[in-house]
């Protein structure tokens, strides 16, 4: 059977999910003479022993949908009696996550080696409690097991710097997570173990950051000392309200991150263009200024710091000279 008939073969009969099994594959009349020829065609990806993913898929994927998918197909490859804890179960509970690297995090009450694991899974030892977990969604009939919402930012916060876990922590506010049960939460673990960087988190989490980019955003000019600049500020113009990422209102300086996708893959047309530029002009002619941030700028905080100071200079020559005047 040549490339194309096997591609025709596998589109008409690949179950709906993304990734699946061998035996989700041999019930819907793929055999293991056709799984093997696809694998070595390079229709078919091998993620793990047992689950599948089509080439075509994988390799329009974005990192975050891979890390996704890399999560079923290790549910998939061990029946699925995995308690995904850390990053894996932020992912599940579709949080963003950044920077947080692509291994499958799972918690287990037992000591297990590397190698039964296997070298994409990360595994943390810990008793989880049936009210540490959570079942978030069905595959193949089946649950998967994560631990909780708010569980999941703390144990987060043990591992990964203060703003990958952020990211996370911001994010599951938003869905519902409160820093009150965190901190109970936090309170009456066994844990200790990275408690002190738990509460550093806590001390630095805010929903009202509505992307990747503003909590990275805001956690710059935390650390910049500027605590002035308040997240998601309505802003009244000639033109109507404007809601701004940051503002203060002293100086009268607003911050806007430019990164409308998800992460860097979105590209704004001319008509979202020019409502942006229509809103800068409203701000301008209200007398505010405009700093405007990009991925790139989140590299550098010592230029971040020059431009806003530059700014805030001007601010302040501008402010003296209305009251001269």
């Amino acid at each position: 059977m040549n490339g194309d008939k096997i591609r025709a073969l596998l589109d008409a009969r690949w179950p709906a999910f993304p990734v699946v099994s061998s035996q989700q594959l041999d019930a819907a009349g793929v055999d293991e003479r056709v799984l093997t020829a696809a694998v070595r065609s390079g229709i078919l990806l091998r993620l793990r022993r047992g689950a599948y993913v089509r080439s075509a898929d994988w390799k329009g994927a974005e990192p975050w949908t891979r890390d996704a998918l890399q999560i079923q197909a290790h549910f998939l490859s061990t029946g699925g009696v995995a308690r995904y804890s850390h990053v894996s179960a932020a992912r599940l509970h579709e949080c963003h996550v950044w920077d947080a690297g692509p291994l499958v995090h799972v918690t287990t009450d037992y000591a297990n080696s590397v190698k039964s694991a296997g070298g994409d899974v990360r595994t943390h030892r810990l008793d989880l409690h049936a009210a540490d977990l959570t079942t978030l969604w069905i595959m193949d009939g089946r649950e998967i097991l994560a631990t909780g919402i708010e569980r999941t930012v703390l144990d987060c916060a043990r591992i990964l710097p203060l703003e990958q876990a952020a990211v996370i922590g911001d994010h599951a506010l938003r869905k519902g997570a409160g820093i009150d049960s965190m901190r109970r939460l936090l309170d009456g673990s066994p844990v200790k173990r990275g408690n002190r960087r738990a509460l550093d988190l806590l001390a630095a989490l805010d929903g009202r950051s509505e992307s990747v980019g503003e909590t990275r955003t805001r956690l710059l000019l935390r650390s910049f000392g500027f605590n002035m600049f308040i997240p998601q500020v309505e802003l009244p113009t000639t033109s109507g309200h404007f809601r701004a990422d940051f503002a203060d209102p002293v100086s009268r300086i607003v911050i806007e991150f430019d990164g409308s996708g998800k992460y860097t893959d979105y590209r704004p047309t001319e008509e979202v263009l020019l409502a942006e530029r229509r809103r800068e002009n409203a701000l301008i002619e209200e007398g505010w200024l405009v700093l405007r941030l990009e991925w790139k700028h989140l590299a550098y905080p010592a230029e971040v710091r020059r431009r806003l100071l530059a700014m805030m200079e001007r601010s302040r020559i501008l402010r003296g000279s209305r009251i001269a005047g």
